[in-house]
This record gives structure tokens, sequence and C-alpha cells, in this order.
């Protein structure tokens, strides 16, 4: 939904566009419409947006913003990322309002999955 002054769309690089699809619809099922070799959008995952291919990634310790997923089954989602082909960077822990991990895809983004306190 387009709203004045909202977050609308998020683009992010990807080494590999390929690698980072096939993760990113086994993982979470995500679809994709490619625009070209080099452009890759998904829609319907609570935010729209797209891969561009690029040698580069975002990562949290670089000062990259940190997208999160929410999980009502957290050990569930972490072995269907783990399966998927993600790299488990944190693994689960508890913070202040939930629990959650950090994990990159194919091409190096890192992203974190919470959940509520166990």
């Amino acid at each position: 939904m387009k709203i004045h002054g909202k977050l609308n769309y998020l683009e992010m690089a990807a080494v590999d566009i390929e690698a980072t699809k096939a993760f990113f619809s086994s993982a979470f099922d995500w679809h994709f419409t490619d625009y070209g070799a080099d452009y890759t959008a998904f829609s319907d995952v609570g935010l729209d947006g797209g891969f561009y291919r690029a040698p580069l990634c975002s990562k949290a310790e670089q000062g990259g913003a940190l997208l999160v997923f929410y999980s009502s089954t957290l050990e569930e989602t972490r072995n269907d990322v783990v399966r998927a082909g993600g790299i488990i960077l944190k693994e689960i822990y508890d913070f202040p309002g939930g629990r959650r991990f950090h994990f990159a895809e194919p091409s190096g983004n890192e992203f974190a999955v919470w959940s509520e306190p166990a």
C-alpha cells in the first residue's frame, strides 16, 4: 500500500541473484519477477522490494540496516534457513521482549528472525 511518508520499497545488492532468489523461495516461499538479468523484484512479503546485481552486501556490523523477519516457530524457521543454504551468524538467543537469530543469505546479506519469549 502506498502511504505518503511511509516506507514503500527496499532494494538490496546481491552478488548472486539466482542463489538469493532460490534461497528466499525455499526458506520463506517468496516469489520473484525478473526485470532483466540484473534485477529481480519481490512483493507481498511485508515490504515490497528487489535485489540488484552488485559485488556488495549489507551487514549490521558494517552499519547496514538489519531487516528482521517474525516467526511463530523460531526453531523451525532457523532449520528452514539452514536447509535453504543460509549461514547462521548468531544462534538463537534471548533479548528483552523475545528471542532471535541472525543469518546470511547466499549473497552475504544479513537478516534476523525474532519470536516472542519461550
